[in-house]
């Protein structure tokens, strides 16, 4: 299990120097993800209260003395905090945004102090359903809150007021992020200079909502779900699989897929032979499924897509048009028309 350290209030950043060898130009070096704790309970929108909260986190570049040149980057439903650099040298792949993350890059860390954060309810170093409790020592399970994006972008300042920043230039972020980006406009908008949500939403709409509970019954329908308390290491594979593999397709189009695959045949001369022989976009579905259920928890992505669910920003307002008048910070949309889940149509909704 990968070791996380605390923060260190004296240190702005946690790069560090690497072999050139082991460098592509305008990489921010090897990197190491960091943990901070809240310094007391965390309170969510439902009521409950997380009484220990921790925030797994990765920064690049310095922060300036008025703490005011800090770029907030948010991942995806399925992402983590390693966004750029390296944690290893003979790590065969750099963070999953590196190409926008560097000395000279568009995120250019000669000028700014990128920090990103992995969600409230996820796997991988923040608190979520595969933290312990610390009431039973084990994990939580469905035990654990319902959490919102709301949570998650309040545990977010929490964060950046301990790393001393003052000031946000942007915040970016897409699908689940982009809701999140939105969020801090509407709910900081004197904090950030602006926002990029990037096939996000003000809220999913009932298609969206409809493929995220597809998703989630597949993994509840594994036996090996347990009622969520399945041990450590084990879990609904199958379940989870078939959840990443309707996610999927939710990130493509008809045409798209087309494009891509066609009606081209995997197991070829089989088809009549064996009713599991596969065309190509069946064989991609499979891939993609296999390799999720080795890095991710069927818990945290019951918990993530049930946030993506929840999310209205015209919540306790009287419409959307209402509530987005809030939004005094610069917005620029990106959406994909090959986007299922985030169609344009969400994007439009905000502008």
């Amino acid at each position: 299990m990968r070791k996380f350290s605390p923060l260190r209030r004296e240190k702005r950043t946690f790069c560090m120097s690497a072999p050139a060898r082991h460098l592509e130009p305008g990489s921010v070096g090897l990197t190491e993800t960091k943990r901070f704790t809240l310094p007391g309970p965390f309170r969510t929108e439902s009521g409950k209260v997380l009484e220990k909260v921790a925030v797994a986190y990765e920064t690049y570049g310095r922060l300036s003395p008025a703490g005011d040149n800090a770029v907030l980057i948010i991942h995806a439903l399925t992402g983590d905090a390693h966004a750029a650099g390296y944690h290893a040298p003979e790590d065969p792949r750099p963070g999953w945004w590196d190409p926008m993350i560097g000395p000279g890059k568009a995120l250019d860390t000669d000028r700014y102090f990128v920090v990103c954060t992995n969600n409230l309810g996820g796997c991988s170093g923040t608190t979520g359903p595969a933290s312990l409790d610390p009431a039973t020592g084990r994990p939580f399970g469905m035990r654990f809150p319902v959490v919102t994006v709301e949570d998650t972008v309040r545990l977010q300042k929490h964060l950046l007021d301990a790393l001393g920043v003052k000031r946000l230039r942007t915040v970016v972020g897409g699908s689940l992020a982009g809701m999140q980006t939105l969020e801090w406009g509407l709910r900081y908008s004197g904090f950030c200079d602006s926002i990029i949500p990037v096939a996000g939403a003000a809220r999913l709409t009932p298609m969206g909502v409809a493929w995220d509970k597809i998703g989630r019954s597949a993994i509840m329908a594994d036996a090996d779900w347990m009622g969520g308390d399945y041990p450590p290491g084990r879990g609904p594979k199958k379940g989870l699989s078939a959840a990443r593999m309707i996610g999927h397709i939710t990130y493509l189009s008809a045409v798209i897929m087309g494009r891509k695959f066609g009606r081209r045949v995997r197991d070829e001369g089989k088809l009549l032979q064996d009713v599991n022989a596969r065309f190509e976009v069946e064989s991609y579905l499979e891939y993609q499924g296999g390799k999720f259920v080795g890095r991710f928890d069927a818990n945290s992505y019951i918990y993530l897509s049930r946030m993506m669910d929840l999310y209205d920003a015209s919540a306790g307002w009287p419409s959307l048009g209402a509530s987005l008048e809030r939004l005094r910070t610069k917005c620029m949309l990106v959406c994909f028309i090959s986007d299922w889940l985030y169609p344009p149509q969400c994007s439009i909704e905000i502008a």
